[in-house]
C-alpha cells in the first residue's frame, strides 16, 4: 500500500537519514506527553471473547461479558424520552442546521449538458429548545388530520432537517414511521405504502412530483400528503380525495390550544418506531420492524465506541436517512447533544457538483468533527486525491510521497506524525473541513488502501463498522486505537455474535488458524423482524433458550485472536463454476476496486459457464488519457464500446487481479465498459451505493450473452 518512491537512490538515502536523526531527537519527549504507549497498549489489547470459550461463540466485548448492555440513560426507555433528555441537558444548544440558498444557475459544460449550480450562505440553527417544539407542534397537527397512534405514517424525503423533526413527532405521538428510500423505484414505493396501509405520507416539493404523483392511483388508502417545504403553487393531477399540506401549517394546526392539550398516547419500549424499507439489492424491498428499544441499544453500543463524544461535537448529515446508518449516526448525535448540519453529496465539498466555483462546499462552513461515510465516497475522494497527486509536480509529489509512506510507517506503529500533518497533509485535511476528528465508515467493506489514505491524508482515525438493518445498523465498530485494516472490529456492548458451520464453503468454527463460519448477531438491538413476512422471519431470525433473539446475516466471517471480526465472504455472492470452483463475487470486487482505472464493478459468474466476467465502469479521467497514448479518439461512448480499449482495460485489470492475489479461476475474462455511471437514480445501486445484481444482470443481458458466447 506504500506509493512508489520515484527519485535517486542517493536523495533517499538521505531523506531517510535526516528523518531517522529527527526521530530520534524528538522520540522520547513525543513518547512521554502525547500518551503514546497507552494507545500502543489499546490497540493490542484483547477487545472481545467467547463467553463459553467454545471457538463459535457466543462472542462478547470485554466489558459486557456478564450482561449486554441496552439503554444509554436509566429510565429513557423510549426514543421521545432520549430527545426529552437531549432538550433538558442542552436546551439552547445548536441542534440542526441548513444552508441559505443564495442564488442559483444553469451552467453550461464543455460537453454541451446542463448542470444546476447553488453558491449558499452561512448555516442557520434552531437549537434543541426550538427543534422539541416544532416537533411536538407537527405531531399535534397530524394527529388533527386524523393520524392514530400505533398506526403507520410514511416519509418519503431527502435528507434535512425537516426529516428529523418529522421523525421526531412521530416518535413522540406513537405513529409508527415508516421510511423509504427516495431513488426506489415506483413498484417498490408502491409496494411499501400500501402494505403499511398509510394514510398519511411525508414528503418534499420535488419528490412529490418527479416520483409520487405517478403511483398515487396505486396508493388508494393515501389522503393526506404533507410537504416540508413551502406548498406548491401548481400541484400535480392529484387522485379524487387527496389533500396536500405544507409542514408549516400542519405546525400551526398543531400548535392551536384545542390540539396542543390534548395528551397524547407515549409508546412504550416494545411499540415500533420505525418500519424500515430495505433498499431491495437483493429484490422487492423488505420492511424491517424496528422498536423503540431496538434504536436504543444500537445506538448505546455505537456511542460507547466514539470517545469524548459530547455537545462541542459537530456531524454533518448527507447519507440518505431512510438508511440505518445515517439514522442511527444522527441519533447517537441528538442522545449526546451534538449539532447536526445537512448537506448532500452534491454539495459536501468546494468541489462537488453543484457548487459555484469560487464558492464554498458544505464541509468548509461547517468544519464538523464527526462523519459517517459509505465506501463508495471514501474511494471517490482517495481516487480524486491521488489523481491531483499524480498531476503535481515532481518536487512537489515526491514530497507528498515520502511524507504518506513516512506517516504510513509511524501509524503502524501506533505514532502520531504532527509535523507532516502540519505541513503536507493540511491542504488534504481541509477539503473534509479540517477539524475532522473520527470518520465512520460502514454500509460495505471498505479497502484497506482507502482506509490507510483516509488514515494518513485527513489526520483521524477511521471506525470501520459493521451492521445490517436488522440489527439496527449495531454490530461491530473498530476501536479507533486501532489502525489495522481490512477488520471490522470487535462486537460492541449491545451485541454478541456466533459463527455457524457453513459446510458448502467450507467455513467452520474449527478452522486454523482463526475460527470461521456464518456470522449470527444476537441482542436487545436485533430487530423485531419483517413487517407481514413470516416465512423470511422464520428463516432469518430465531429466539435461544434464553429468550435472546439472533438473526442470520448470510455473511462469512472470522474471529481473530484480539476478539475482532473479519468479513470474509457473502453466501448469496458465492458462485460454483462449471469446474467446482467456488468464486467469491464481493472478494473479486474489493480487489478490483483498488485499481485507479475502476470507479465501479460488479463480477457475473454462471454456474454454466467456466469463467468470471465483469462490467466495469471506467474512471474517466484515466480511460481518456489511457485511449488517447493509444491513439484512440471518438466521444465518452465510443471509447467505452472500442474493442481495442477493452481489451488494455482487461490487461490492466488482469495484472491488479494478480497483485491482490486472486486465484485463475476469479480473475475476470472478459469484461464490458459501460459509459453509464451506476448511480441510485440508475436504479442499479442502492442508495448506499451496494450492487444491485439482479437488476445489473437484467440491464446487461446482451452482453452477458455475448461475453458467454450466445451471440
Amino acid at each position: 500500500m506504500k506509493l512508489k518512491e520515484d527519485m535517486s537512490p542517493l536523495l533517499l538515502q538521505l531523506f531517510r537519514s535526516v528523518v531517522w536523526v529527527y526521530s530520534v531527537i524528538t522520540f522520547l519527549p513525543w513518547y512521554l506527553l502525547t500518551g503514546a504507549s497507552e494507545r500502543q497498549a489499546r490497540a493490542k489489547r484483547v477487545k472481545a471473547r467467547s463467553i463459553s470459550g467454545n471457538p463459535a461463540g457466543s462472542y462478547r466485548a470485554v466489558n459486557s461479558q456478564q450482561k449486554l448492555v441496552s439503554l444509554l440513560h436509566e429510565g429513557v426507555d423510549t426514543l421521545d424520552k432520549v430527545f426529552e433528555y437531549a432538550v433538558v441537558h442542552f436546551p439552547q444548544r445548536d441542534c440542526l442546521g441548513t444552508r441559505e440558498v443564495l442564488s442559483e444557475e444553469d451552467e453550461m459544460q464543455p460537453n454541451g449538458k446542463v448542470f444546476k449550480k447553488v453558491i449558499l450562505g452561512d448555516y442557520n440553527w434552531l437549537s434543541y429548545e426550538d427543534t422539541f417544539h416544532l416537533s411536538q407542534r407537527f405531531g399535534s397537527g397530524l394527529a388533527a388530520l386524523g393520524q392514530k397512534p400505533l398506526c403507520n405514517i410514511a416519509i418519503f424525503c431527502e435528507t434535512r432537517a425537516e426529516w428529523i423533526i418529522a421523525a421526531q413527532a412521530c416518535f413522540m405521538y406513537n405513529f409508527p414511521l415508516v421510511t423509504l428510500y427516495s431513488t426506489l423505484g415506483g413498484a417498490a414505493i408502491a409496494h411499501g405504502l400500501n402494505e403499511t396501509e398509510v394514510t398519511h405520507i411525508i414528503t418534499s416539493k420535488d419528490l412529490l412530483q418527479s416520483r409520487l404523483k405517478a403511483i398515487l392511483m396505486d396508493v388508494p388508502r393515501l389522503k393526506h400528503i404533507i410537504v416540508v417545504d413551502k406548498k406548491p403553487k401548481i400541484l400535480p393531477d392529484l387522485p379524487r380525495g387527496i389533500l396536500v399540506h405544507n409542514m408549516a401549517a400542519v405546525q400551526e394546526l398543531g400548535a392551536k390550544p384545542e390540539n396542543i392539550m390534548v395528551s397524547r398516547r407515549q409508546p412504550v419500549p416494545t411499540d415500533i418506531a420505525v418500519i424500515m424499507y430495505t433498499s431491495g439489492s437483493t429484490g422487492i424491498p423488505k420492511g424491517v420492524m424496528i422498536s423503540h428499544s431496538n434504536i436504543i441499544a444500537g445506538i448505546t453500543g455505537m456511542a460507547e465506541r466514539i470517545p469524548n463524544l459530547n455537545e462541542n461535537d459537530t456531524y454533518i448529515g448527507y447519507l440518505p436517512l431512510a438508511h440505518v446508518l445515517e439514522l442511527s449516526a444522527e441519533l447517537v448525535c441528538v442522545s449526546h447533544g451534538c449539532r447536526i448540519g445537512y448537506s448532500s453529496p452534491q454539495t459536501l465539498a468546494d468541489q462537488s457538483s453543484k457548487i459555484k466555483k469560487g464558492s464554498k462546499g458544505d464541509t468548509s462552513m461547517l468544519r464538523p468533527t464527526l462523519m459517517a461515510a459509505v465506501p463508495e465516497i471514501m474511494d471517490r475522494i482517495y481516487k480524486n486525491v491521488m489523481t491531483k497527486v499524480e498531476e503535481m509536480s515532481s518536487v512537489q509529489k515526491t514530497l507528498f510521497v515520502l511524507a504518506y509512506n513516512y506517516k504510513m510507517e509511524q501509524i503502524s506503529k501506533g505514532y502520531n506524525t504532527p509535523l507532516c500533518d502540519r505541513l503536507v497533509f493540511r491542504k488534504v485535511r481541509s477539503l473534509l473541513g479540517g477539524n475532522m476528528r473520527v470518520l465512520l465508515s460502514g454500509g460495505a467493506p471498505l479497502s484497506a488502501a482507502t482506509q490507510r489514505f483516509m488514515n494518513i491524508c485527513f489526520c483521524c482515525p477511521v471506525g470501520q463498522g459493521y451492521g445490517l438493518t436488522e440489527t439496527c445498523g449495531a454490530g461491530t465498530i473498530s476501536d479507533l486505537a486501532d489502525y489495522s485494516t481490512g477488520r471490522v472490529g470487535a462486537p460492541l456492548v449491545c451485541s454478541e455474535f456466533m459463527l455457524k458451520d457453513w459446510e458448502e464453503g467450507s467455513y467452520f468454527s474449527k478452522d486454523k488458524p482463526n475460527p470461521r463460519g456464518e456470522i449470527l448477531i444476537g441482542g436487545p438491538n436485533v430487530t423485531m423482524g419483517y413487517y407481514k413476512n413470516e416465512q423470511k422471519n422464520r428463516e432469518d431470525f430465531f429466539v435461544d433458550v434464553n429468550g435472546q433473539r439472533w438473526f442470520c446475516t448470510g455473511d462469512i466471517g472470522e474471529f481473530h485472536p484480539d476478539g475482532c471480526l473479519k468479513i470474509i465472504d457473502r453466501k448469496k455472492d458465492l458462485v460454483k463454476l462449471q469446474a467446482g470452483e467456488y468464486v467469491s463475487l464481493g472478494k473479486v470486487e474489493a480487489v478490483l476496486k483498488n485499481c485507479s482505472l475502476i470507479d465501479n464493478i460488479c463480477a457475473y459468474a454462471n454456474s454454466e459457464e467456466s469463467y468470471v466476467i465483469g462490467f466495469v465502469v471506467p474512471n474517466q479521467k484515466q480511460l481518456t488519457a489511457l485511449a488517447e497514448r493509444k491513439g484512440i479518439r471518438g466521444s465518452w461512448e465510443e471509447i467505452c464500446n472500442h474493442a481495442e480499449m477493452e481489451k488494455e482495460v482487461l490487461r490492466i485489470i488482469t495484472e491488479a487481479a494478480i497483485t491482490g492475489k486472486l486465484e485463475r479461476f476469479e480473475i475476470p475474462k472478459k469484461i464490458r465498459l459501460s459509459a453509464e455511471p451506476w448511480t441510485p437514480e440508475t436504479g442499479l445501486v442502492t442508495d448506499a451505493f451496494k450492487l444491485k445484481r439482479k437488476e445489473l444482470k437484467t440491464h446487461y443481458q446482451d452482453d452477458i450473452e455475448r461475453m458467454y458466447g450466445g451471440k
